[in-house]
Formats: structure tokens, C-alpha cells, sequence
């Protein structure tokens, strides 16, 4: 089963579906999980493996009632194998259709293949879906039932996580567990078609790595100066389909747990603004840490907020992790009551320096933590990897100072690797070499090996020639062009 070209990155993704598909052994009832927030690209996936399969693909419809739900269903079988009909009077009759159905189209000697996508909307009516899926189950494991593969999808994170939990009817009956997250800024600059760095680095800071914004884009800006237009007619214009805020407001609507969604986008703005503790959050917000702490355990389970490790101190400051979140909460958000009278370009001339300070600084630290997880072990020569990548804080007693560490990596005692990441204006020289070299020697100081580590220096706008000029082995520039892996 071949991966169609259509579909950018997702090999891994890929091959545990055909291995999911494929499994060797008996022929009973197999079941899969599938998730990930919207946007992800999970329908691109599971349609293109149904059509591979030949396999009978469903989607389920938000807010609809159980008997329409079924009567869809039914006519789905029907087309698929182009009988006459098939009885909805209850779901496990329809289930059962379904897999004979998809039985009979099936290519020899592979099972059938069943997918259901927004299985959670359906949950939403039929509660005993997942009871239902177990009994099927357990009677297939005693040759009682129909066989085959049965694939449940969802952008409901909690959801589906649920589904496989505690004394659920599929806990212990899920032979995958899928979850899809985000595209590498590498292959997000694959599916968007630029070839300038800067670009897709600006375009990457705004929507991440998630391919349902490139497909609601009616035009991809290929150069700086078009992506200063892009920005006010795409992002923050309102009616238009990647309008953040409007997107925001989906994505929060997903999971049934945020129902006082006024209290989410506090602390995400708060999160976004700076505030990367407990308290500070808290504060900003004000909400004791109690109020606070369940909204960040949600947040966190689905995947919009994450804790950054300090690696040094043992600590974690807390981060907007969704870029389409943290545009809106700084960009998009403050400034609704001008957008919603058709002036974008002005907010967008206003909240610039916003967007550079508070999106792309940070945001190219995080592709400089990416490259060095990711990318660097091939690139550099180390196939075992870096180890844990991370930031930190090094309280140097001895040298009376402290560094804030853009980028740290190890592996247990060892330091493999310290970067220093700025997205400033200015290019950078030989006092970032001096400052990693200090923090190397105060890594030392505090018990640390650094005798092998590489000192990488990151910079937006490249570099001086006498930072140039000192880089020997032991030492990485990386600007733009090479964390894109961009060559002339």
C-alpha cells in the first residue's frame, strides 16, 4: 500500500496504518484509534488508506440526530456496495453490515477496512457505541462475528483518549493508537510550495505545521512582501476561512470539557503575553492557582499549551505551544473591534512589532530546539541524536552571572550541545560565540561534561565575518536558509 504523493510527510504515520492493516495473523476484529486537533490532516490520511484498501470510510456530522445519524450511515453502506439498502434499526446491526459490506469489496487475502471519522459526534447521540464495539469485538475473538479492521477518528482529544481509559468497553481492545500532531517546519514549507525561507518561517509562525490551513489559503505568499499582504487578507480578515479568532473559537468548541471558554482565553493570553508560571498566570488573570491549575491540565491535554523543561534547574515554564492560538491571543484578539470594521491593514501596521518581538523571537527559538532534535543528528554526524533538547537557566556562582540558555541539550550529565537563537535585526558576532563558550565553562563549574558539546549559534539575519571566520569544527552557524536545509 502505497503512500499517495499528495500526502506531505506522515511516513510514520503511514506505516502504522499499513502495519495496522496488514497485521499478520487471525482475521477477527482488529480495532484503531485515531486522533488529533482539527486541522491535522487526519480525513487527508484515512480517506487515502480507505481508497488504498478499498475500504468502506465514513464521516460522522456534528449535531445530528441519532436516527438521521444511522439513516446516513445505512446509505453509506448501501453505496459502498452498491446494494439496495441497509436496516438502521440499531447500530449494531449497521456495524455489522458495514463489515460484511466492506468484506465483499475487499481486495483477496486483505481484510475489510471500516473507518469512522468524527466518531465522537456520533458518541454525542449513542453513547453505547463503544459497548457496542466491544461486544463485536469479544464475539470476533470467538469466531462468532464478522472480522476485519475497524478505524475510530477524532479531533475531540479528550474524547478519544477516553475511549481506551480506566474500565472503558475498548480499553485493552485498541490495536492502534494514533494520535497526529503538527508537520515538521520542514515539510510545512513542503505542502505550502515556498521556497524563501524567511517566508515560510513567517508563515510557520502564524499557523504551525498543520496542513488544513494551507488548503483554506486562497493564495501562498512566496516573499516577505507578500506575506505582509497576506497576513491582513487571510489571517485577520473576518469571513475569511483562517481568521483566527473565529478558528480559535472551533478548536476550543472540540473538547466538551471547555465550557466556560471566556476562562480559556484568559490564561492563553496570559500564556501568550509572557506569563509562563503558575502564579504569574494566576495574577494576570486573577484566578488563584486553584482556579487556575484545571484549566492548564485541559489546555495541556489537548495539545495547545505545553511546559518547557529547564534542564539545568529541573523546573518548567509554561508555553503557548499552537501557533494559530498564540497569534490570535497577541494579534488578532486586541484589536476585534477595528477588524469588524474592515480595517486589517492598519491593525496589522499597528501590532508589527508585536508580532516580532512576541511571535517571531520566540518562535525561532523553538525551530532552533526543533533543528537540534530533529535535523541535527543526520546533519551534523551524530546518528544517536542529542539527547533531551530543552532551555535553561545556569546560575554561574563562581562567575557571578546568569544565562538564559535558548537552546540545551543532554544526555544525563553530558551537554551535547548549547545554542544561542536570535531573531534580532542584527547580525550576529563573535560576542554570542563568547557567551556560549561561558556558559560551557559555567555548565562545567557546576559538574556538567561539556568537552564534546557543540555551540551553535542561531541568527534571522545572518552573521559578521569575524564570527564567520572563527566557526571550526565544534561550532554551527545556522541561519534561515540552513535550518530549511535551503542550498544555492
Amino acid at each position: 500500500m502505497r503512500k499517495p504523493a499528495s500526502i506531505i510527510g506522515r511516513d510514520l504515520e503511514w506505516q502504522v496504518l499499513e502495519r495496522f492493516l496488514h497485521a499478520s495473523g487471525d482475521d477477527t476484529l482488529k480495532i484503531g484509534i485515531v486522533s488529533g486537533r482539527r486541522r491535522a490532516g487526519k480525513t487527508h490520511l484515512l480517506t487515502a488508506a480507505a481508497t488504498a484498501a478499498d475500504g468502506l470510510y465514513h464521516v460522522c456530522v456534528q449535531e445530528e440526530g441519532d436516527l438521521s445519524a444511522r439513516a446516513r450511515f445505512a446509505s453509506a453502506i448501501a453505496a459502498h456496495g452498491g446494494i439496495a439498502g441497509a436496516s438502521t434499526a440499531d447500530w449494531e446491526s449497521l456495524l455489522t453490515t458495514a463489515l460484511e459490506v466492506a468484506a465483499r469489496t475487499a481486495p483477496a487475502g486483505q481484510p475489510p477496512l471500516l473507518v469512522i471519522d468524527e466518531f465522537p459526534y456520533a458518541m454525542a447521540k449513542a453513547p453505547q457505541l463503544p459497548g457496542i464495539l466491544q461486544l463485536m469485538y469479544d464475539r470476533a475473538q470467538r469466531g462468532e462475528g464478522p472480522g476485519g479492521r475497524v478505524i475510530l477518528c477524532g479531533s475531540s482529544l479528550s474524547v478519544m483518549r477516553e475511549l481506551l481509559s480506566g474500565t472503558k468497553p475498548l480499553r485493552g481492545r485498541a490495536m492502534m493508537d494514533l494520535q497526529l500532531g503538527p508537520l515538521d517546519y520542514r515539510q510545512t514549507a513542503e505542502l505550502w510550495g515556498i521556497a524563501d525561507a524567511e517566508t515560510n518561517f513567517k508563515v510557520h509562525a502564524c499557523v504551525g505545521g498543520f496542513p488544513g490551513y494551507r488548503q483554506l489559503s486562497d493564495r501562498t505568499p512566496q516573499s516577505p512582501a507578500e506575506f505582509e499582504q497576506w497576513v491582513p487578507d487571510t489571517l485577520l480578515s473576518k469571513g475569511i476561512g483562517v481568521f483566527t479568532t473565529a478558528e480559535v473559537g472551533y478548536l476550543l468548541r472540540e473538547d466538551p470539557r471547555i465550557t466556560d471558554r471566556s476562562a480559556y482565553y484568559d490564561v492563553l493570553g496570559a500564556i501568550s503575553r509572557g506569563s509562563t508560571t503558575l502564579a504569574k498566570i494566576g495574577a494576570e488573570t486573577g484566578r488563584s492557582k486553584d482556579a487556575v491549575r484545571p484549566l492548564l491540565s485541559t489546555l495541556e491535554s489537548t495539545g495547545y499549551i505545553s511546559r518547557r523543561p529547564d534542564l539545568v534547574r529541573g523546573r518548567s515554564s509554561i508555553a503557548v505551544r499552537d501557533p494559530v492560538i498564540r497569534f490570535d491571543r497577541l494579534i488578532t484578539a486586541p484589536r476585534l473591534g477595528q477588524l469588524d470594521l474592515g480595517r486589517a491593514e492598519q491593525v496589522w501596521s499597528a501590532m508589527r512589532d508585536t508580532f516580532r518581538s512576541q511571535i517571531l523571537g520566540p518562535h525561532f527559538e523553538e525551530l532552533a530546539r526543533e533543528w537540534v532534535h530533529r535535523f541535527a543528528p543526520d546533519e551534523l554526524g551524530r546518528p544517536e541524536g542529542f539527547g533531551e533538547v530543552g532551555t535553561a537557566n545556569v546560575h554561574d556562582n563562581v562567575g557571578r552571572a546568569k544565562y538564559e540558555v535558548d537552546v540545551l541539550a543532554l544526555q544525563g550529565k553530558t551537554v551535547t550541545f548549547i545554542g544561542e537563537a536570535k531573531a534580532t535585526g542584527q547580525r550576529q558576532g563573535i560576542a554570542a560565540l563568547t557567551r556560549l563558550q561561558g556558559i560551557r565553562e559555567a555548565l562545567a563549574r557546576l559538574g556538567y561534561r561539556t568537552d564534546g558539546a557543540v555551540l551553535g549559534v542561531f541568527s534571522l539575519t545572518g552573521f559578521t565575518p569575524e564570527l564567520a571566520a572563527a566557526a571550526e569544527p565544534g561550532i554551527v552557524l545556522l541561519d534561515l536558509d540552513r535550518l530549511y536545509n535551503i542550498r544555492d
